[in-house]
């Protein structure tokens, strides 16, 4: 039946006349789906259907990040359950068909608005797909997307119905029903989140990876910076209308003179000191008007002579009036961050028990493998909270912490230590191999400083707990996955290059790429070697202005500096790297501090160039490819917040060629969260082995597995429409070295 004026029907939805253009011409997958449940005869005049972009009798919603403005990845939903979990099958899949090259992902939890998913596809474009069907209804293309996408913000008010999308530097606003740029936001459509600072960022690395978070008609963003040693913007958390993309306000996390805790950084550090940011997502309690935000550390990650000082706001739990931006409380949870221990997750909400006495708090997953528990009121802990002593640097220009904060409960859910006894017992030639490797490495202790001689980092820079963050159910049970992954960080001076280019390159580009130039394949960061066979001078060029897949834009170099790299990369293919472990005392060899010019659109800017950098993300692994110490290299675990005690821990992942042999199932690595329900099942992907899992939450018995066409590293999400209940995930793989995909599936019981 065709819809419309010229039908003499009258739509009404939610109380409203639909409008002649949402009516007339094109009918959505979505609307043929529902006229033939809910038309009346058409020789009526006028009829009232339910809400076409309503609820309908049991629906339930995936409306924001993670579930809900709380993080805490919860849904209420119970007719998936432990009993009938083992029956589910896949209900529909949606191919977004826009892969970029060899190695692309999606990280993204959908939303589920209505019957509709919205979801962005390998090259970060936006989608609205039919929820029941898997149909494509439109699809937006993003403006200049780099790095990942993790989620979209959803805001309404009447008719109009607004997506929040970051791609690349770019904040821009969708129309949900259409797919259509909404102009009148920011300058015609676009905010533009490398401005507005505080200080000139322009050309600089400025990512939104992870969605804002509505309050109100505010939209709050943090975003993904440069770690360095290459210079980065500084990260303040600012508040956007939604309505009109016009700032609001401002948070700076390095302060500025005569604000507390500019005493922990070096004087005018604000100036040119970047990171600091919140590039994981954050939270809100709506009925207390307050905003949770976990910040990163400052940049550099893994030297902080230029930064003496405990540095805050970074690494820190905020509190902050999202009304005002005006700070409430905090808490660092790791002073002058020298590990790259970001706070990698949105904070959750809940409620628990303590001492007979109920209390809202938010609870706090960390890389290092730790739960902070607050009151989300005062900030004060709700366990104790130990200070440390920790080993200092021998790094020139080196001062660390004295002490760092440790939670006397819970235990943390991954392991702290790498003791001779942890290293792998596989094969006795895995064994004997990565004992070798270990005793040249430095003493390994929590917070050991990184040194030159190589240190054990566990849990590694991923984490520990990552991205995907903790579930949360109402009992006050938390549940997180985590990574058993020990990563060996090795610095070296700066200046052990002597050609201008090779300095530019271990400024700047060496902690990616490696110093034998051959990049991260698990991590999507490309080699280098024999670059000039695969691109052409003004080619490589290019990329470094603009950017491109995960390497965001560096902009900040001067045209001679881009230059010299580039001539140095095309020029010195055959050349080796420098033999690191030869020499004899690095820290000698380090130089006196210097300032480095940069170049932007605005004019010359000076950075202090580090004494050191790093020699890449290298994780620890024995011969053949596996973790170099003994399993589990990734579990699943149920801690009560109510007491600090676990419930349960379980394996996460295997190796389908080790359990054949005869192996225990080992865990995997694992990228994305959990979803709970109150069907008492929880669901996640994360793991390599490319599985979707369903656990019994009470138990962590696994009940069901499907094999995905590409690993999800996401964070599915569960709704129901006409009271059937699916869960979707994204199967995008790309990461750890497994296939890459480009589908979302979705699964649902039998009808």
């Amino acid at each position: 039946m065709p819809t419309g004026v010229d039908s003499g029907i009258e739509l009404i939805v939610n109380g409203e006349p639909v409008p002649a253009w949402r009516q007339g011409g094109f009918v959505s997958p979505m609307m043929m789906r529902l006229l033939p449940r809910f038309a009346i005869p058409s020789m009526m005049a006028a009829i009232v259907i339910f809400p076409v972009r309503g609820l309908v009798a049991a629906d339930v919603n995936w409306a924001s990040y993670l579930g809900d403005k709380s993080a805490s990845h919860y849904s209420t939903l119970n007719q998936i359950t432990v009993e009938n979990a083992g029956d589910l099958e896949v209900a529909w899949i949606w191919q977004a068909g826009d892969t970029r090259g060899d190695r692309t992902q999606i990280q993204c939890n959908p939303l589920v608005i209505d019957g509709v998913m919205y979801a962005t596809t390998p090259s970060l474009n936006l989608a609205a797909v039919d929820a029941v069907t898997g149909e494509e209804i439109w699809r937006y293309e993003t403006k200049e997307p780099t790095g990942v996408n993790r989620g979209i913000a959803w805001w309404q008010e009447g008719d109009d119905r607004r997506i929040l999308i970051g791609a690349g530097k770019w904040l821009q606003a969708v129309d949900a029903d259409t797919g259509e740029l909404i102009t009148s936001f920011g300058e015609a459509g676009y905010v533009d989140l490398a401005r507005d600072m505080g200080v000139d960022a322009t050309g600089f690395a400025v990512q939104a990876n992870t969605p804002g978070v509505v309050y109100r008609d505010l939209i709050i963003m943090g975003m993904r910076l440069g770690e360095g040693p290459s210079p980065a913007a500084p990260g303040p958390i600012r508040a956007y209308s939604v309505r009109s993309g016009k700032l609001e306000w401002v948070f700076h996390t390095i302060p500025r003179p005569g604000s507390p805790g500019y005493e922990t950084w070096p004087e005018d550090a604000w100036k040119y000191m970047g990171g600091a940011n919140v590039w994981a997502g954050m939270t809100v309690d709506e009925e207390r008007g307050l905003i949770f935000c976990p910040t990163g550390s400052a940049s550099f990650d893994f030297w902080g002579g230029d930064r003496v000082g405990d540095n805050l706001y970074a690494n820190c739990l905020l509190a902050l009036n999202a009304d005002t931006g005006e700070l409430v409380w905090h808490y660092q949870l790791v002073k002058h961050d020298l590990w790259d221990r970001d706070l990698p997750a949105p904070p959750t909400l809940c409620t628990v028990t303590h001492d007979g006495v109920e209390i809202d708090a938010v609870a706090q997953s960390t890389k290092s493998g730790h739960i902070f528990l607050f009151d989300r009121e005062t900030g004060e802990p709700l366990f104790p909270i130990e200070e440390v002593p920790v080993p200092s640097s021998d790094l020139a220009g080196e001062v660390t912490a004295l002490t760092q904060p440790l939670p006397l409960k819970p235990k943390p859910f991954a392991r702290q230590m790498f003791t001779p006894d942890m290293i792998t017992q596989r094969t006795p030639e895995a064994h004997r191999a990565v004992m070798e490797r270990y005793s040249r490495l430095s003493p390994h202790l929590p917070f050991a400083p990184p040194t030159t001689q190589g240190a054990i980092v566990l849990p590694g820079f991923d984490g520990g707990g990552e991205w995907g963050g903790a579930a949360v159910d109402p009992s006050g049970v938390l549940y997180v996955n985590a990574n058993e992954m020990a990563w060996i960080l090795t610095m070296v001076p700066a200046s052990l290059s002597a050609s201008p280019g090779e300095q530019v390159y271990m400024q700047n580009c060496v902690g990616c790429h490696g110093l034998d130039r051959a990049g991260n394949p698990a991590a999507n960061i490309a080699s280098l070697v024999d670059l000039s066979q695969r691109m052409t001078r003004d080619e490589t060029i290019e990329v470094i202005e603009k950017g491109r897949g995960m390497m965001p834009p560096w902009g900040f170099l001067q045209p001679k500096q881009r230059r010299a790299v580039v001539d140095w990369l095309l020029e010195d293919d055959e050349q080796p790297a420098p033999d690191v472990e030869a020499a004899p005392d690095h820290a000698a060899l380090a130089p006196a501090p210097t300032w480095t010019t940069y170049v932007n659109d605005q004019g010359n800017l000076e950075r202090p160039a580090p004494l050191y950098t790093h020699t890449g993300y290298n994780r620890f692994h024995d011969p053949d490819g596996y973790p170099a110490l003994t399993p589990p290299w990734g579990t699943l675990n149920a801690i009560d917040l109510n007491t600090g005690d676990f419930l349960w821990t379980v394996t996460l992942g295997e190796f389908a060629e080790l359990t054949e042999a005869g192996h225990a199932p080992t865990g995997t690595e694992n990228y994305g969260g959990p979803v709970i329900t109150a069907g008492g099942v929880l669901f996640i992907a994360a793991s390599l082995d490319e599985y979707f899992r369903v656990f019994d939450r009470t138990t962590g018995k696994e009940i069901w597995r499907h094999k995905l066409p590409a690993a999800g590293y996401a964070t599915p999400a569960t709704y129901s429409v006409d009271g059937r209940q699916y869960v979707v995930i994204a199967a995008g793989g790309g990461k750890l070295g497994t296939k890459s995909g480009d589908t979302y599936v979705a699964f649902a019981l039998p009808e």
